[in-house]
């Protein structure tokens, strides 16, 4: 076999593998692009969504930090403002507005409604930047008591698991939950040992701001 051949027969080796290596790509691609979008929930419906959703329908309280952007009007547009002890808060323009129950959505369309006297276009989007008004606590025999931010719905197993769990010396079977309704307090039994072998799911209560679990 001479020279010219050798080097025909390799160029040809060379361009039938780029050609394989070409099919394989296109065929892998879109199953790895599935894949990614799966793995990331894509740009719709994935955990930001949710999270904007449920943020969406949060009631904003007293020392709840909102955060306040009007579509191009920077003056106007507040990164972190608080919700004062009346509930109100004060915005360029329009002055003192009460807040305090409404919704983030509900409070965007009253500011839109009051920007429109001055803008010809008042897009405004309004954030719970930092939930301060919905608490619920725990104390004794976990590894981390304290105070904890109700901005999701939590169960008293949720926030145990956000305490760093039990410590070994706690009593699991007589956990309590203390909650005040109608100025009386009620004390509510939590049976862990139980809940976690999946008994006495009733026990395992959906937690109200300002209620407080008592681990012995």
């Amino acid at each position: 076999m001479t020279f010219e051949s050798l080097t025909s027969f390799w160029r040809l080796g060379l361009k039938r593998g780029f050609l394989t290596f070409a099919c394989f790509l296109c065929l892998a691609l879109p199953c790895l692009a599935q894949q990614i979008t799966t793995t990331t929930g894509g740009t719709q419906g994935g955990p930001s969504a949710i999270v904007d959703r449920d943020m969406g329908e949060y009631p904003v309280d007293v020392a709840d930090v909102l955060s306040i952007n009007v579509w191009k009007e920077p003056e106007l547009s507040q990164s972190m403002i608080t919700v004062r002890p009346d509930g109100m808060i004060s915005m360029p323009l329009i002055g003192v507005m009460k807040v305090s129950g409404m919704t983030p959505s509900q409070i965007q369309d009253m500011l839109a409604a009051k920007l429109h006297r001055y803008l010809s276009v008042a897009q405004v989007t309004v954030t719970v930047a930092e939930v301060k008004s919905r608490f619920v606590y725990i104390t004794g025999e976990v590894s981390k008591p304290g105070a904890y931010s109700l901005a999701a719905p939590t169960d008293v197993l949720q926030l145990i698991i956000k305490a760093g769990g039990l410590t070994p010396f706690a009593r699991s079977k007589s956990i309590v939950v203390l909650r005040v309704a109608d100025g009386k307090q009620q004390k509510l039994p939590v049976n862990y040992k139980k809940l976690i072998r999946g008994e006495y799911s009733e026990q395992n209560i959906l937690l109200l701001p300002g209620d407080t679990v008592v681990v012995p």
